[in-house]
Formats: C-alpha cells, structure tokens, sequence
C-alpha cells in the first residue's frame, strides 16, 4: 500500500458528464469494528479519477489486537502499523481531505455500514469529533444495477470491467469500488449518484456526529 498522501498516478482530465464522489475503504485489525488499520480514498469528479490517498494506522489503544483472522484476509500485522498514527491523530487530517473541495462531499463504499460504522466506532472509542458525513452504498446499487449470483466487491467489478489488483488492500477496493459506481451511474442513465440511487429507489444516507458527553 502506497504511504499517507500517495497519489499513485497521474490523474486523467476531469470531464462533466459523470459524477464525482468519494470512495473510501477501511481495513480492521479484529472483529471489533472500531479498530481501522489502513484506510483508502479515491477521489471521483465528473466519472474520472482524480486523486487518491491512502495510509496505514494503529488502531484506537484500547482495541488494537490483530486477530488472526483479519490478518489472514488483509496481511496488516502490528508490526507493518507500528510507527504510523493511531486513528484519532490521523482521523482529522482524513476527514479534512475528504471534505477540502465540498462540505457535503458524498462518500462511497461497498458495504457502507461497514465503513460507516468503522467511522463511528473508532470516533466513539477515542472520543473523536467527526462532521456529518453523506454517504451511499455501492453493495445495495449494484444489487438493483447488476444481476449476478453475488455482490461482493470482486463480482461487482468484474460486471462493471473494472480491474481489481488484490482484494482487501483498502486502495485497490476503494478503486474498485469507484469504478463500480461510476459504471452503476452510466447504466442507469444518470450523471449524479444520488440520481441513480433515487432511480433504483434508494438514497442518499447521513452518519451524524455522535452526541457530546
């Protein structure tokens, strides 16, 4: 995984005709969800990639156990976090990128109450401030765009042809998953993305900041 702040290739031309959002992926060190280790972020404007960001981090100190099991699926170690910020000192400079061209950026993600609640419980856990964040599902968009026998991340972007390098690196999901939605978008006719969710009789949702102790 590319370092905090990689942009790891030049990004295309924007164009108009297709819709710009933000795709994130988050990475969990143990079944509790709280406990982020790597987090990607792809940035969407007119159907074109046009940045992306990407880091590892030790999760909140009080859930930062590496199970087995997650290991297994992504490779993050403690080890491969070690010296890199915990959650809540990189959070801000995460939700500041996220939110730097559009308050009311539109996050996106395959499977968002997972990310969603990443968010809310690492926030929770450390006691971390987040804004109000509008967000969709890419997992409930594809399941009225695509027909398939699944619709986890690798079949959906398989149908939408979008190359997936390996499974579960948070960059190479949040790219994935960018390219599975703008296709989503393309095939309803749509330019925006809550267009397309309000055509497949789904909308915009908002994770809103937890409430002050």
């Amino acid at each position: 995984m590319p370092s905090p702040t990689t942009a790891p290739a030049a990004a295309p031309a924007r164009t108009a005709g297709g819709p710009s959002f933000t795709a994130i992926d988050f990475e969990t060190a143990n079944r509790f969800p709280g406990s982020p280790c790597a987090v990607g972020l792809v940035r969407v404007r007119g159907g074109v990639v046009v940045e992306e960001r990407s880091a590892y981090m030790r999760p909140p100190r009080t859930r930062d156990g590496f199970d087995p099991g997650n290991v297994r699926v992504h490779g993050i170690t403690a080890r491969t976090v070690a010296g890199h910020p915990r959650f809540e000192q990189l959070w801000p400079r995460i939700e500041a990128w996220i939110l730097a061209e559009d308050p009311a950026e539109l996050l996106v993600a395959h499977n968002a109450r997972f990310d969603m609640g990443v968010i809310r419980a690492a926030c929770a856990e450390t006691g971390t401030p987040h804004a109000p964040l509008s967000y969709a599902c890419s997992l409930a968009l594809a399941r009225r765009g695509y027909e398939l026998t699944s619709y986890a991340l690798p079949r959906a972007a398989e149908a939408a042809g979008v190359p997936l390098g390996r499974h579960h690196d948070a960059l190479e999901d949040a790219r994935a998953c960018a390219g599975v939605v703008v296709d989503l978008v393309r095939r309803a006719g749509a330019v925006t993305v809550p267009e397309a969710l309000s055509g497949a009789g789904l909308a915009v949702r908002r994770l809103e900041p937890l409430p002050r102790s």
